[in-house]
């Protein structure tokens, strides 16, 4: 794996791709916070309930039907963007979202958080009830008005529960979904989506490559461990506990 240089050059490539992409959804993170938040701030019971079950059911949905229903929107020849695109001018022909390595990284990042916002919200959600409501009512007694309990009372009272889960993040970063980049990967964006979950597939049994694959997996090994010991001197630092 190390001695030749044309699969150094391979490993590197795969793990700029996993390190890059889940840098993105660590950054993004914070998005089902924010929509925990504001849902719970809906005075409606039947809407609050009827759009946390439209956003939670995509993290039920295979990665293969994900791909069908985005096929289904941007495709080159049927496909509802491209129409409306086409029929409001902006474009004189068709794009191929799919078949392009432009900005996969984002694309890929967009559709995990899409599948996973309802879900990753629930946390915070029961996070949320279980913030003394005593704080409230002394907010209010202060003359704080609905967003400053959202920002001095519900967010602080959020962030433990944020910065555990953000560290177990951090300790399982090198294991990105296989799933989703094996579904949607093809000749065009395979240099830029091949993740490391993928490449020892792709060699191992694609390729029948059985030891040099092995050799992989056991770099992946090492490297969540070694960002799991990372995880850990967060915790103590941010937290001052651990979390192994």
């Amino acid at each position: 794996m190390v001695s030749n240089e044309v699969q150094r050059a391979e490993v590197v490539r795969v793990l700029r791709n996993t390190f890059g992409m889940n840098l993105l959804g660590l950054m993004t993170s914070v998005v089902p916070v924010i929509f925990a938040i504001f849902l719970v701030e809906i005075k409606s019971t039947w809407y609050k309930k009827m759009v946390q079950i439209l956003t939670t059911l995509p993290n039920f949905v295979s990665w293969v039907l994900v791909y069908s229903f985005v096929f289904m929107m941007f495709s080159t020849q049927t496909g509802f963007v491209n129409g409306v695109l086409m029929d409001l001018g902006w474009i004189s022909e068709p794009i191929n979202f799919l078949a392009s390595d432009s900005h996969i990284w984002i694309k890929m990042t967009l559709l995990g958080l899409w599948k996973g916002l309802g879900w990753g919200a629930i946390l915070y959600i029961a996070a949320i009830a279980g913030i003394d409501q005593e704080l409230y009512e002394a907010a209010r007694v202060d003359g704080a008005g609905r967003f400053r309990l959202m920002w001095h009372v519900t967010v602080p009272g959020l962030m433990p529960t944020y910065f555990v889960l953000l560290l177990l993040s951090i300790a399982g970063f090198i294991s990105a979904g296989f799933e989703q980049f094996y579904v949607f990967q093809n000749a065009v964006n395979a240099h830029d989506i091949e993740v490391l979950d993928l490449y020892v597939y792709n060699i191992g049994i694609a390729n029948s490559s059985f030891s040099y694959s092995t050799a992989v997996s056991i770099l992946k090994s090492l490297v969540s461990v070694f960002l799991l010991f990372i995880a850990n001197r967060l915790s103590k630092m941010v937290r001052g506990e651990s979390i192994i």
